[in-house]
């Protein structure tokens, strides 16, 4: 048999395989269960998974994944129904659809530090600012 019909078969075998499609499985698993206090309007996560913020009437829950429960409360006004989330820069979009009015609510993590008993260098009341550099290589 020579090459040519020898490379007609075979790509006629490879379009043919293609007809039919191949059923793959999926497998899942349960990683949280939150109990909410009100029925949610909508809900995101956040892309390092460690919070979980639900819109309910009245108000944005973001709940602590780690910690398993409520970090902050924002209150809105009982029409706001949808909301999405903003990874670029921690951001809730909370929309209010019949009232055509939008927030926009921006997230920032506050980290608080004890320094009781160490011995002060400085004015004791000194501001303090400590930069975080996450993308040194």
């Amino acid at each position: 048999m020579n090459k040519g019909v020898l490379l007609t078969i075979l790509i006629v075998a490879f379009f043919l395989s293609m007809l039919y499609p191949c059923h793959a499985d999926m497998e899942w698993t349960l990683k949280k269960e939150f109990e909410v206090e009100a029925a949610p309007r909508d809900m995101a996560l956040s892309p390092d998974g460690q919070w979980m913020i639900a819109l309910v009437k009245g108000e944005v829950l973001i709940y602590s994944t780690i910690d398993d429960k409520i970090i902050k409360r924002i209150p809105v006004d009982d029409a706001f129904d949808t909301m999405s989330f903003s990874a670029a820069d921690n951001t809730i979009l909370v929309a209010n659809s019949s009232g055509k009015a939008i927030r926009l609510i921006h997230l920032e993590k506050v980290h608080n530090f004890s320094l009781a008993g160490l011995p002060p260098r400085g004015r004791e009341d000194a501001p303090v600012t400590i930069a975080i550099f996450s993308d040194y290589q």
